[in-house]
């Protein structure tokens, strides 16, 4: 059986989740047994079907194991697929690696994450660097959202953000290796008994703060998260969600991103937290209004926010049913 379990899960991104393969076969991995997994969640353009002919020209052989899926599970339950699987073996891999099918490695970053868990026992995730094409660095290293956080990020104020720096989500894009509350999902190495003890991913959530409750559990039961940032990986971002960094925010967000934030808040803080994170979002989101309109600019808000956010978020706070999007 291999050392480490590579799991990719592509949704409609057949071309690059292809490449991303393409990246770990051709790198050595310090002499480390590894093998892949590529989880297709449902792609509805016929990405099946090309990734089986990819798979037999390219010769991936036993190399790759695939998981063609005729349901679209999300991020968290489609890499469980795979993760479920390997815990079914006889003898399960002692490591796995998350890769987003729209990246790829730049460097030996595998080989470079497993030997910084087995150098530091006491760490149970390690997540690579991650840069956009042409060595642009983003964010790959954050805290855990709060109360505050919810707050300053709604408000989209600088001057308001830098004095809560100590609070924001987001860390710098230029970390060194160090501790960190959670790293991205598009890149990071596991031991596969902390994943386990966590049991996998939640899978009431599809998409959107997944990976934030994953290292919020492992946290819990003593494991340390880091941010390695000697291990690197190349990122074509938003080619698999659709969401880049700075683009405006004036789109409306799916109901299931309310539904993933409400269920987050309420599992890991309970409802009166939930309800003040709520709260502050609301109260900061309408400052970003009023300051947009003294500035002459959009406000940073999605579209019909507070309509969606009662609807998807707050009722179920509130112990009511979700209400659909209209």
């Amino acid at each position: 059986m291999s050392e480490i379990s590579v799991i990719i899960v592509n949704y409609d991104t057949v071309g690059l989740a292809i490449e991303a393969v393409e990246s770990v076969l051709a790198r050595q991995h310090g002499g480390r047994s590894v093998d892949l997994h590529l989880v297709d969640n449902a792609s509805p353009r016929g990405d099946s079907a090309l990734i089986r002919a990819a798979a037999a020209e390219r010769r991936w052989g036993t190399r790759v194991t695939l998981y063609l899926e005729a349901k679209n599970h999300g991020f968290g339950r489609g890499n469980n697929v795979a993760l479920e699987a390997l815990g079914r073996r006889a003898s399960p891999p002692d490591k796995v690696f998350l890769l987003n099918p729209d990246a790829r490695l730049k460097n030996e970053a595998i080989a470079i994450l497993a030997d910084f868990l087995d150098a530091h026992p006491q760490v149970g995730l390690a997540g690579a660097r991650i840069e956009k094409p042409g060595d642009i660095p983003v964010t790959s290293a954050f805290r855990f959202p709060g109360v505050i956080s919810e707050f300053t990020g709604a408000v989209a104020f600088r001057p308001l953000s830098r004095i809560c720096a100590r609070w924001q989500v987001p860390r710098s894009t230029n970390l060194e290796t160090c501790p960190t509350d959670w790293v991205a999902g598009a890149a990071v190495m596991a031991r596969f008994k902390v994943l386990a003890e966590a049991g996998f991913f939640d899978p009431t959530y599809f998409l959107y703060y997944e990976e934030v409750d994953l290292m919020r559990q492992t946290a819990r039961k003593g494991w340390q998260t880091w941010h390695v940032a000697e291990a690197e990986v190349v990122h074509m971002e938003g080619a698999a969600t659709g969401v880049k960094s700075g683009e405006p925010a004036r789109k409306r967000r799916p109901a299931y991103w309310y539904h993933s934030w409400q269920h987050y808040f309420l599992k890991n803080h309970g409802r009166v937290f939930a309800l003040l994170a709520a709260g502050a979002w609301m109260l900061g989101a309408l400052l970003n209004q009023a300051l947009a309109r003294l500035r002459g600019k959009a406000p940073a808000a999605p579209l019909h926010l507070f309509r969606d956010f009662w609807a998807m978020a707050g009722r179920p706070l509130l112990g009511l049913e979700a209400r659909p999007y209209d």
